[in-house]
């Protein structure tokens, strides 16, 4: 095995500890329950924007209000 300089095996250190310093800060940052809770709410609001949602969701809000008119009379 060969002898690596002193000063040279520092600096891979560093170098090392900079990086997952820096992959820990990612980490901490993706799994923040803030942010993880933004993202969902964004999607969300994103799945519910399209057409075809939006077409299902008024027919189900159709169907509920007629359902409910329907239970009124009958009483």
């Amino acid at each position: 095995m060969a002898e690596r300089d002193p000063d040279a095996i520092m600096k891979d250190i560093d170098q090392a500890r900079e990086q997952l310093a820096s992959t820990v800060d990612i980490l901490a940052d993706r799994a923040n329950p803030r942010r993880l809770a933004d993202r969902a709410k964004a999607r969300a609001i994103e799945t519910l924007k399209q057409p075809a949602v939006m077409a299902s969701l008024a027919g189900v809000g159709g169907l509920v209000l007629i359902l409910a008119i329907r239970r009124i009379r009958n009483r």
